[in-house]
């Protein structure tokens, strides 16, 4: 990487990692993710993640672990209504597999790095077990669901700056181990601590659609698709599908974000917690961005993407005391804390008339949709105040205004107090829209 675009890779992700600072994550690890090639590095950037003060509960399966073990013993997986039937045999297998792994992703993420601290790893009884039962006259012997999470227990391991990690067998008030789904204790965990963020890995980089591409936002309803269409391909078993079970609930259940990765790509974790686009798929109940009306605590967000836009002559300078003042005529689009996009509307009432001014989107989103989902925030704003018609001022945009109704036309064309503060030195052209027009 070029130094310039490592100290542009540093500024940009400064936002989120002041965001996820203090916040806890459950990251959820299956066997297929453990059993790949670049496992080593997902353990590197979790490290990371630790480093940069965000507390960490680790959930992880075996199945594919499990499965070999059974191969090996000339022992058939036993299954009703997807769930795994395990018997004395099996649990001692299943025992086997999950120590194992438990002790292999320990040392790996106590591995010291050069002027770091050793990582704490706690693995406790930080849950409890009961046998799933009998149903359809089916007994699933040792195969249990999930009694009790023990949150405080984990907080309090969170709070020494522990990493938790919690593997798939669960003893129960009896004494017994149990076998469980390891999705079902991510669920309840993320749930039941409330949790910021349920992150999961799959052979993708994310859901993808119909074409190969990355689906990046989803709601808890499209998942559900997703879902669907993974159970009659007979993928239940599969990461992907593991993993939207559990996004799913835990979104419904108010945990504001899930994310699905690729456990194949290197960095996957990073371009995804600290990039504003991302590049797996993102779950959650509302679009990661919001566009809403500007505040106070908006102003350097808003310096900072409309300054370079002044500096090379394409809007009008503004002072932080101006904008201050006339804060509340600006919308945003606001994605994960940064503003990407932004307008004013400064309203004339005598005239029925007001302006679209102060048209700014960030570099990178400048080939989307943001600048029509602006202007139509604008339009609502205008029509609300009773505008019959909206015009702007503009040096470089003309074509991109008459593409969406407006019109050209003179300086007399603009309210009085306008007319007088026209700047003629600029040279911007005039577009007027009719609002009650575009309305019909």
């Amino acid at each position: 990487m070029r130094s310039s675009e490592l100290v542009q890779w540093f500024r940009q992700s400064t936002p989120y990692v002041n965001m996820h600072r203090g916040k806890t994550f459950v990251i959820m690890l299956d066997g297929d993710t453990i059993a790949s090639q670049n496992f080593i590095n997902i353990i590197s950037d979790i490290r990371l993640l630790h480093s940069l003060g965000i507390k960490l509960i680790i959930v992880f399966g075996a199945r594919v672990q499990i499965n070999e073990l059974l191969q090996l013993h000339n022992i058939s997986p036993q299954y009703h209504k997807n769930i795994r039937i395990t018997d004395l045999q099996t649990l001692d297998l299943v025992k086997q597999a999950v120590g194992k792994l438990n002790y292999d992703i320990t040392s790996r993420l106590s591995m010291r790095l050069p002027h770091s601290p050793l990582l704490n790893v706690v693995s406790s009884n930080f849950i409890l077990a009961q046998p799933i039962g009998v149903d359809d006259g089916v007994d699933y012997l040792l195969s249990g669901k999930l009694r009790r999470v023990e949150v405080e227990n984990i907080q309090q391991q969170l709070d020494r700056d522990a990493i938790v990690l919690i593997g798939p067998i669960a003893p129960s008030v009896t004494g017994e181990s149990f076998n469980l789904p390891f999705e079902e204790i991510a669920t309840q965990i993320a749930i039941k601590l409330k949790v910021e963020k349920l992150i999961g890995f799959s052979a993708t980089q994310g859901i993808l659609d119909q074409d190969g591409q990355t689906v990046s936002d989803l709601q808890p309803q499209q998942a559900a698709v997703y879902l669907e269409q993974c159970i009659e391909q007979n993928q239940y078993h599969s990461s992907q599908a593991r993993f939207l079970q559990a996004a799913i609930d835990v979104c419904r259940a108010g945990v504001k974000r899930s994310h699905l990765l690729s456990y194949e790509e290197d960095g996957s974790l990073l371009q995804e917690l600290f990039t504003r686009d991302g590049v797996g798929t993102q779950l959650s109940m509302d679009n990661s961005e919001d566009i809403r009306v500007a505040n106070v605590r908006d102003i350097p967000g808003l310096l900072e993407l409309i300054q370079p836009l002044e500096q090379q002559g394409i809007l009008v300078k503004r002072s932080r005391e101006q904008l201050e003042m006339d804060i509340e005529k600006y919308t945003i689009i606001d994605r994960d804390g940064v503003i990407i996009a932004c307008a004013a509307l400064n309203v004339y009432a005598d005239e029925k008339m007001a302006e679209m001014a102060c048209v700014a989107v960030h570099p990178d989103y400048r080939s989307s949709s943001r600048g029509d989902i602006l202007l139509e925030e604008i339009q609502k704003r205008a029509k609300n105040l009773n505008i019959e018609k909206l015009f702007v001022l503009t040096t470089r945009t003309v074509h991109w205004f008459q593409e969406r109704g407006f019109k050209m036309a003179n300086v007399e064309d603009l309210p009085q107090e306008k007319r007088e503060h026209y700047n003629y030195q600029r040279r911007s052209k005039i577009l007027i829209q009719d609002l009650n027009a575009e309305n019909s």
